[in-house]
């Protein structure tokens, strides 16, 4: 990779949800910094330039659900492929889930990882620490140690803690700290199905997860957290009721986020068709209403942030029967597409998607991010030069093969979708371009 110390992006349309910044114009990067927006210095001499007409300039995406499989499978190389599927989607920025093989439960697995992802200069990688010893929901793990070694927060990935006991005492001791905890809200027993529970569950005989499992697991949540003081980030809700729920919270002035996946954003449970296992996803897709009632809540603000929910997952695991094939399916590619997709299905400003992936998701990170490297998920004078150059006029069909991830399974296979990301810069270096 070539090393350019002075960047100028030209003629682009100059997004910058955080600001409310919006017009065309040239961006000045210099040393990875954002230097100048519009009014360029005469003197300043570019050694590369960046034709951007007839293109948005974003910040860089901010996804903060992401897999890399690694630690686990170092041997099948799936960080520099998620890492490189991830700029080519335009995000500069992610955060990943703690269900490695193993945990990340031990400093030294996480400075390793960060290690080994600093070294591809690619996306900047955020872990998530696990919240109990091996996510078995009994001893908490080290929060000070992993914190250290780089962890911006604490959750329990899909394993919901059937001990609420163990869970007040991490939102206590997280609280004393203020360290975060990201948890999905799903009942530990209710919770085991392999679908959303409705007629077409109950049609085609899959076990079902009802809307309570959610609910349950949020009424619980919100009751520790008055008790507690802590502060939650809630991963993946999935339902109408549970969208009310959050609403509710965030009015009484609980300290709480949340964010929905792109899948239960634009798919409901008749997208499982004729048992097809790319729709087997955790959550289960619900009903055309809980879909609605996301959408809404991602455009009023109760929803904090989109993320794709990348989960690779290969052909031996995916090519089953639905309910015994594991559940995910790949993302980071899509993020962008998908959120331009939901502002032209909704009518919401292109302003408020991009705002959904770039300063939203740094909103919900907020101090965990790291203030040395300067400010991520804006694009501002003095700001980190993370950004993604794309053509909002060009689509672009799902072809799986196409994908630079190497988990090939996705539910909008064959979707043609708006958006394609041109360039992407991380600390003003080029790490994408189409």
């Amino acid at each position: 990779m070539t090393i350019n110390t002075h960047v100028l992006i030209q003629g682009g349309r100059v997004i910058d949800p955080a600001s409310g910044f919006d017009e065309i114009a040239d961006v000045a990067i210099a040393h990875g910094v954002i230097l100048a927006i519009k009014n360029i210095a005469p003197d300043f001499k570019p050694d590369h330039v960046i034709n951007a007409t007839g293109c948005i300039v974003a910040p860089g995406l901010m996804d903060l659900a992401v897999r890399l499989r690694e630690p686990g499978l170092e041997h099948a190389h799936m960080l520099e492929s998620e890492m490189a599927a991830a700029v080519a989607g335009g995000v500069t920025s992610l955060v990943c889930l703690p269900d490695t093989d193993p945990v990340l439960d031990e400093p030294g697995l996480v400075e390793m990882l960060r290690f080994r992802a600093e070294k591809l200069n690619q996306a900047r990688v955020y872990p998530l620490g696990a919240l109990t010893r091996n996510l078995a929901g009994e001893a908490l793990t080290e929060m000070a140690e992993l914190t250290d070694a780089g962890c911006v927060a604490f959750s329990q990935a899909e394993v919901p803690l059937a001990n609420t006991q163990v869970l007040q005492r991490a939102l206590q001791y997280a609280s004393t700290f203020d360290y975060p905890v990201w948890l999905r809200p799903q009942d530990f027993y209710l919770g085991k199905g392999v679908a959303a529970s409705g007629p077409l569950a109950t049609r085609m005989g899959l076990g079902g997860v009802p809307v309570i499992a959610e609910t349950i697991a949020l009424h619980t949540i919100f009751e520790l957290m008055r008790a507690t003081g802590a502060r939650v980030h809630l991963c993946r809700i999935s339902s109408a009721a549970g969208v009310a729920l959050v609403r509710q919270a965030k009015l009484d002035g609980l300290r709480v986020t949340c964010d929905v996946s792109i899948n239960s954003l634009h798919l409901t449970d008749a997208d499982i068709g004729y048992f097809d296992s790319r729709a087997r996803l955790n959550p289960p897709l619900r009903q055309q209403r809980d879909r609605d009632a996301l959408r809404a809540g991602l455009q009023d603000g109760t929803i904090d942030a989109l993320v794709s929910d990348h989960t690779p997952v290969d052909d031996d695991a995916k090519n089953l029967p639905f309910a015994e094939s594991e559940p995910g399916a790949t993302g980071v590619e899509l993020l962008l597409s998908l959120a331009l997709k939901w502002s032209q299905d909704s009518g919401v400003p292109l302003s408020t998607a991009l705002g959904t992936i770039t300063s939203g998701p740094a909103a919900v990170l907020g101090a965990s991010l790291d203030k040395r490297q300067g400010r991520v998920g804006c694009l501002v004078v003095g700001g980190v030069a993370d950004v993604c150059i794309f053509d909002p006029q060009a689509a672009w069909v799902v072809e799986p093969s196409a994908l630079r991830s190497q988990g090939k399974h996705t539910p909008f296979s064959g979707y043609e979708l708006p958006g394609r990301v041109r360039t992407t810069l991380i600390g003003g270096q080029v790490a994408f371009q189409a």
